[in-house]
């Protein structure tokens, strides 16, 4: 028979000999206190779905809640119940629903395979480093807000890293839409996120930079990437294209790379000619291996592990860099100082677009300030000569008498 329910009869309630045993309340349909044999004391709530499916939900232990508390919880379950919910079902779904863990863990087996290797690991350092430590292990994706991706990016942010913080986002912003066509999530959290402001790079190798450069290659022991940096400098080539390169792209008779789309950021097949210096280290490169190894590989640096290529040259770019007395520059830096180069020896922005294989000319436009000096140059050489034009000629100063004229006397 049902009790009425008090914090008093529910201590009063008999141990079971074996099992559980519950009392139910005569205020609230289903709601009872379960005692088991060993004494334990919890409330729950029985229901039937609108489906007919007979469920049970443990409120909580009754040292925790008191009874009228579990009453009143148990009155707002069984209202959600007659507008058709199931709350253990609800419970469930939020137990079994994937974390931001899992999330991340199916985007680097399922969406970075398709990446460059380059673009993957760095990828997995950014998740590693920024995004795995800040949502932890237990966060659900579903339950993830825009607060939260805000907090990561200003996290990023004032650590000193403006334009890593933008990269980071972009990276959770893809790895959310993915989650929403994995029918994870209803919406991106990330949208509406304003990003740092970023400001184009003019950073280049001055001359002297460049003599130290070069010497302190000479002098790194590991030669591989010492060549790297060489072709680099050499062709304004992107990393990841000079580490993927194959022997099988290169002609070095004709002089010619045909750069494969997998490698190139357009996704485009790019086909450059190659200096002679570029063909002579080549041709070295291509030497060492023979006789290294009796066979040349696919690729003209290969990874340490046998297969694939160096992926990574980070650590020997800053012990380069600091070998050369040199801060501030980036690797991609030397892209941009293959560019200016080129400007100063008078290549047309087209020509230099198509050197260094942008789809895009508006991305060309960054290198148009390099004309400025021989821009300045042509100007100052007008100038000078439309301002001698308007002055007399200088007369001829007569024997004898410096500065004057000759009157014929």
């Amino acid at each position: 028979m049902p009790l009425h329910l008090t914090d008093p009869v529910i201590r009063g309630l008999p141990t079971p000999d074996k099992g559980n045993r519950i009392a139910y309340d005569d205020i609230v349909k289903g709601f009872g206190c379960r005692v088991t044999a060993a004494g334990a004391r919890s409330f729950v709530l029985n229901y039937l779905t609108k489906s007919g499916r007979e469920r049970r939900i443990t409120i909580g232990s009754c040292s925790d809640w008191s009874t009228t508390d579990a009453r009143r919880e148990a009155k707002r379950l069984r209202h959600l119940v007659d507008q058709g919910g199931d709350p253990l079902a609800d419970i469930e779904d939020q137990r079994t629903a994937p974390t931001i863990s899992e999330l991340i863990d199916r985007f680097e087996a399922e969406h970075l395979p398709r990446k460059r290797p380059g673009t993957a690991e760095d990828y997995r350092r950014m998740l590693r480093v920024w995004v795995r430590p800040h949502f932890g292990e237990h966060v659900k994706v579903r339950d993830v807000e825009f607060t939260d991706i805000d907090r990561l990016h200003r996290r990023i942010t004032n650590a000193g890293y403006d334009y890593r913080a933008n990269r980071v986002i972009a990276v959770v912003s893809k790895m959310f839409s993915l989650a929403v066509r994995w029918g994870m999530r209803e919406t991106n959290p990330t949208r509406g996120l304003e990003r740092n402001r970023e400001y184009g790079r003019r950073r280049y190798l001055s001359a002297d930079e460049l003599v130290r450069l070069t010497k302190a290659l000479v002098e790194h022991p590991d030669k591989q990437t010492a060549d790297v940096i060489r072709l680099l400098l050499l062709t304004g080539a992107r990393r990841g294209e000079v580490l993927a390169m194959r022997w099988a792209d290169i002609d070095l008779t004709q002089g010619a790379w045909s750069k494969p789309a997998s490698s190139t950021k357009q996704k485009e097949a790019h086909e450059v000619p190659l200096s002679a210096p570029v063909r002579q280290l080549l041709s070295e490169i291509r030497e060492q291996q023979t006789a290294k190894r009796h066979v040349v590989g696919e690729y003209v640096f290969p990874g340490s592990g046998g297969s694939g290529h160096v992926i990574e040259i980070k650590r020997a770019w800053r012990q380069l860099c600091k070998a050369a007395g040199i801060t501030g520059l980036r690797i991609h830096d030397l892209r941009h100082s293959f560019a200016s180069q080129l400007a100063s020896g008078g290549a047309s922005l087209p020509l230099i677009g198509a050197l260094l294989g942008h789809s895009n000319p508006a991305t060309t436009h960054r290198y148009a300030h390099l004309f400025d000096d021989p821009q300045r140059t042509a100007v100052e050489r007008v100038g000078a000569v439309i301002a001698a034009a308007g002055k007399p000629e200088p007369a001829e100063p007569v024997a004898g008498f410096p500065g004057g004229r000759n009157r014929g006397r």
